[in-house]
């Protein structure tokens, strides 16, 4: 096997894993869990310090297992019932009674925002009779990179026992959208097949949100099907799908995501609307497989460009790698690939994250619709033009130009963003 295959297929295990509830919330828990372990109490006091992105993510959106939103809740829970090696599954064992206990927690918990230069980091201190315990989470949501005891430095810039350190993304492999569309393709297909638990698991998720959570986006297109006022057709399959499993996951369901770059909603994004078209087109076991990969590999290219929490919404960028492999299913080539990667940017790359909560099965719902378009236009070799926008000729330069205007265009933006939630949460 050529080396960068071997790097791709590693990759994608690290960077497509389970994780339960939105992650930046289990970032806080996870910090808390580890808090509660090392302080070997009950807290008497609870102070949680978070980056502005961090809080814009965790303001609106429910924490699994508790029927309740927010950052408080999240580091009560993890207190109460969090694994602290668990990672993002942090909270898989909660316990209706562990629960009760965090409520009680509550008025122990401050949260505030910290002037860090890192845009995902969550810092926790625990206090309890003369004692305190701090942890500290940047860059990734469960790279711990400080552990205190009573002021003592336990553990700093190291992994904690149970806790995944992501590597720099110097170690990443050369990453190209033709590399990653011959990979897919040609890659052994026993060497990829569990990806497949992508689908097995989202599709858990969008079958528990189509029972009706948060917003009911999934609910609510299925039954305006059954009505007849919407087409049972492939975008709408795609879109009823992604919406569900993204609308069980915000509003907190106890089932996990199989996400993608640390997100739950990118992960579902990347799986789902290509879950859809292999259905809706009968396609094979080992062509679903391969499109996931294509899928998730693109939605990971294209976030190596992009801040791990920016004003651009990470959904519509994974679900350009749904497009990507949509694509494939319909029949495309690679340059028919490369067309619906540059007509999604040429359409949806103004999408901003105003934080996690229930509206994003509509954006997750918005940017599949995309994709299958996209991905119509470009079997029919249509493609937006060098000539408008960001858009290049070079699909490669297209994705880096969309990381430019995430990265340093929009940093303006995520200020008034974070500005706006904050005023909102201090009424």
């Amino acid at each position: 096997m050529k080396p960068q295959w071997i790097e791709f297929i590693a990759l994608l295990k690290r960077e497509v894993v389970p994780a339960l509830g939105c992650t930046e919330p289990m970032s806080v828990a996870l910090a808390a869990a580890n808090c509660r372990r090392l302080l070997g109490q009950p807290p008497q006091r609870l102070s949680v310090w978070v980056s502005g992105n961090l809080f814009k993510n965790g303001m609106g959106v429910g924490v699994p297992g508790t029927g309740m939103i927010g950052l408080p809740v999240a580091a009560a829970v993890g207190i109460t019932g969090g694994n602290p090696d668990g990672g993002l599954e942090v909270l898989k064992a909660l316990t209706p009674a562990q629960v009760e206990q965090a409520k009680a927690l509550l008025p122990l918990i401050k949260v505030d925002v910290k002037d860090v230069p890192d845009v995902l980091y969550a810092e926790v201190l625990a206090e309890a009779d003369g004692h305190s315990a701090r942890v500290v989470i940047c860059t990734d949501h469960t790279r711990i990179v400080l552990m205190e005891k009573d002021g003592e430095v336990l553990m700093e810039q190291a992994s904690a026992p149970g806790v995944q350190i992501q590597p720099a993304k110097s170690t990443r492999p050369a990453l190209t959208l033709k590399a990653i569309v011959e990979f897919s393709l040609d890659v052994p297909l026993a060497d990829i097949t569990f990806i497949g638990e992508a689908a097995s698991m989202n599709q858990a998720l969008a079958d528990e949100g189509l029972q009706g959570y948060g917003l009911s986006i999934g609910k609510m297109l299925t039954d305006q099907v059954e009505r007849k006022l919407l087409s049972d057709d492939l975008m709408t399959l795609a879109m009823r799908l992604s919406s569900a499993a993204s609308d069980a996951r915000m509003d907190g369901a106890m089932l996990p995501a199989m996400s993608n770059s640390g997100s739950g909603n990118q992960g579902i994004a990347a799986t789902m609307p290509v879950v859809a078209a292999a259905r809706f087109l009968a396609s094979s076991e080992e062509q679903l497989i391969r499109a996931l990969v294509m899928s998730h590999l693109v939605a990971i290219y294209i976030k190596t460009y992009q801040n791990k929490l920016s004003a651009l919404c990470a959904a519509s960028t994974a679900a350009m790698g749904a497009g990507a492999a949509i694509t494939w299913l319909l029949g495309g080539k690679f340059e028919q690939i490369s067309h619906c990667i540059n007509n999604m940017i040429g359409d949806v790359s103004g999408i901003i994250c105003d934080g996690a909560g229930s509206a994003c099965s509509m954006k997750v719902s918005t940017s599949t619709s995309a994709a299958v378009k996209s991905s119509l236009m470009a079997i029919n070799n249509l493609r937006v033009p060098q000539s408008e926008g960001i858009v290049s000729d070079d699909v490669d330069q297209t994705i880096a130009n969309l990381g430019q205007l995430s990265k340093k265009g929009m940093l303006d933006t995520d200020i008034e963003i974070i500005n706006i939630m904050r005023a909102k949460q201090r009424n």
